[in-house]
């Protein structure tokens, strides 16, 4: 999505360019194939021709780096751009973020001063976004029916198999199915896997999902809002998912502030542990909780998701990203419902432990923050080495 914006962005304020040349580095070089990158920028510049420059050992200030260039006939450079995608589709370049929304929309900087502002005004989450984003209900209203509209597109789907190379099968709708048979607390987390299945295996089909807060962890909170919405009684109404999506969005957005939410940065803790807090969040409130019990949802989500690695197999947000978006959706409701045994109080906050992530992440070696180099990665690629048939040598043979 970053990358596609970027091109849009940069075709506006080139018009007379006769083709572009894309250098793609870091992390997008390294994935980008596989995340069909290449494939958004060039129908973003379409009709007018580009070229690629995959390049992994370059480094800048953010992994995900790309550098995009307008030549005219002869090829001589027009206009460059530098440019970062650093998650959910946001961009970022040397001058800071990129077509953003002011940074101080809210009068807070972290979820203890949202906690804090709901105390004083005696209101809860949710109202904190209302009272600061003109319309935003109108806009969430959007995203909940794209939400909607993902699991059931996923549920129903008539394909068997994701593209890629991997001949990974879609499980969404036999998950389902048999969830239905189940009963008790077997049915309702099974139920909620299926829901998050389907959206984590559209977004593997190149599908249109909406960034929770990314592409790679879109299924944990349509998974959750989805199971209040249809399969626990009683159903929440229109506007209950709509301020259980302004709480969720609260914390999703204290992390891209105040840390990352790009895996190629921190690790898939900064997206599928981001995703269950706020899926966490968004449960904590829907069951009738406090702020300070929807705040401690979220940080026991982010909190037992430190440390997780990003080693997409062959590049690809298939293994084991779709899986991994079924088990944290589970969990949300499992944080949600732990918070609320007691009063809510704890002893480590949230902002503390997305400060810990933030640092965790940027510990985390290379090779494990979305290069496909180590982890599940390596052992597929060895995997592969070891089975693959010896090439043919000399004569005129048929060696592979």
């Amino acid at each position: 999505m970053g990358p596609r914006r970027a091109a849009e962005i940069f075709r506006g304020r080139t018009p007379g360019a006769a083709r572009y040349r894309i250098a793609l580095y870091g992390s997008l070089a390294a994935t980008g194939r596989a995340h069909l990158t290449d494939r958004a920028v060039a129908e973003a510049l379409a009709p007018v021709p580009c070229e690629f420059v995959w390049d992994t050992a370059a480094s800048f200030r953010h992994p995900n780096a790309m550098r995009l260039e307008a030549l005219d006939e002869r090829g001589k450079v027009l206009d460059a751009w530098l440019v970062f995608s650093v998650g959910g589709g946001a961009l970022a370049d040397e001058a800071g973020p990129v077509d953003a929304l002011p940074e101080r929309c809210y009068p807070v900087r972290n979820i203890g001063e949202a906690l804090a502002w709901c105390e004083e005004h005696r209101q809860p989450l949710w109202a904190l976004v209302a009272a600061h984003e003109a319309d935003v209900f109108d806009h969430l209203a959007v995203v909940w029916r794209t939400m909607k509209d993902c699991v059931r597109r996923g549920l129903e789907s008539r394909e068997t198999v994701l593209p890629g190379g991997l001949a990974v099968p879609r499980k969404a709708e036999s998950a389902h199915a048999r969830a239905r048979m189940l009963a008790g607390v077997m049915r309702e987390l099974s139920l909620i896997a299926s829901f998050a299945l389907a959206v984590a295996e559209e977004n593997a089909a190149g599908q249109v999902v909406v960034t929770a807060p990314t592409c790679g962890a879109a299924g944990i909170l349509p998974a959750i809002l989805y199971y209040f919405h249809t399969a626990r009684a009683p159903r929440i109404s229109e506007r209950q998912a709509l301020a259980a999506l302004a709480t969720a969005g609260l914390f999703g957005a204290a992390v891209k502030a105040n840390a990352s939410i790009s895996g190629a940065e921190v690790g898939c803790q900064g997206e599928v542990g981001t995703a269950c807090a706020m899926a966490a969040a968004a449960a904590a409130q829907l069951l009738g909780g406090t702020p300070t019990h929807v705040e401690y949802a979220a940080e026991m989500a982010m909190e037992h998701h430190l440390g997780l690695t990003c080693d997409p197999v062959m590049g690809l947000v298939q293994i084991p990203c779709i899986e991994r978006n079924a088990v944290a959706a589970m969990q949300s409701l499992s944080f949600a419902t732990y918070a609320l045994l007691g009063d809510g109080r704890h002893i480590i906050s949230f902002d503390e432990v997305v400060e810990v992530m933030y640092r965790t992440g940027r510990d985390l070696q290379s090779a494990y923050r979305e290069t496909a180099a180590g982890g599940l990665a390596e052992v597929w690629r060895r995997r592969r080495e070891r089975t693959q048939p010896p090439a043919s040598q000399g004569g005129c043979g048929h060696g592979t």
